[in-house]
């Protein structure tokens, strides 16, 4: 039985129709993790299926690589691939310089390997989103399991001399165990409240001991495609500013991928 969606799921599933608009026939096409990114590859399976759309996708996660070969893209590794033409995801937050908060979903080393290896980045996000200040979100760092303490207490230590509000890292878990990404390494959820400097911790974070990537994309994205609840799209862009949006028909669907954040 289906239901009418949520504003919410509304927001990102127009978001992520608009965005599938940017693929062409015969790209290598960069595939996000999350609950909006899901959207997106519903929708390219759409056009594989009923339009004869030709891509190869790379995806970002072992969940994400599921979904493509369910819905019927052709997947294949980055390695396979070489480079991109187009990556889309979506992001945790988005300030008005297009730096991005990413990682809810656990996947943030594979998501910056695989935007940074392509021609463009385009973020899909619902409204909510957008924020003046990033750092309201957790900001989550990717660490190697050895150690991890270590690299913890460092971290926080580091975090005293930077222009941030919080500075408590906490260990994700997954039940009562700790959460493990792909890579087989833990995330550290950092509660900054407001993040004064982005590019500078940025740096910070990469130089400690232990820390394999953290999740702040500086200059990276490109376009963010902005879904609201009543069903219009604004496009910002990182050379043009805020473009002139649309209004997608959204489906009557169950509110699927709810447990996964992006």
């Amino acid at each position: 039985m289906t239901a009418e969606l949520s504003p919410n799921d509304k927001a990102k599933f127009v978001a992520a129709k608009r965005a599938a608009d940017f693929v062409e026939d015969g790209m290598k096409v960069g595939l996000g993790t999350g609950s909006t990114a899901a959207w997106l590859v519903r929708r390219l399976g759409e056009m594989v299926r009923d339009d004869g759309l030709q891509i190869k996708g790379v995806p970002t996660s072992t969940r994400t690589a599921e979904l493509a070969r369910e819905v019927g893209i052709e997947v294949i590794t980055l390695d396979e691939a070489k480079w991109l033409d187009l990556t889309i995801d979506g992001a945790d937050e988005f300030d008005s310089d297009l730096n991005l908060i990413k990682g809810g979903g656990g996947a943030l080393l594979q998501e910056k390997i695989v935007a940074t290896a392509s021609d463009r980045m385009i973020v899909i996000a619902d409204i909510g989103k957008q924020v003046e200040t990033l750092g309201a979100f957790p900001l989550p760092v990717e660490v190697v399991p050895f150690g991890w303490q270590v690299t913890q207490r460092l971290i926080e230590e580091a975090l005293i001399s930077l222009d941030v509000l919080g500075r408590e890292a906490a260990l994700r878990m997954d039940g009562d165990a700790p959460f493990v990404t792909d890579e087989g390494n833990y995330i550290l959820d950092l509660h900054l409240n407001r993040i004064g400097d982005a590019r500078q911790l940025a740096m910070v974070l990469n130089q400690i001991a232990g820390v394999v990537e953290n999740g702040l994309f500086i200059d990276i994205c490109d376009t963010v495609v902005v879904g609201f609840g009543d069903g219009r799209v604004e496009l910002r862009d990182v050379k043009k500013g805020k473009v002139d949006g649309d209004l997608p028909e959204a489906p009557e669907s169950d509110n699927l991928f709810t447990d996964q954040t992006d």
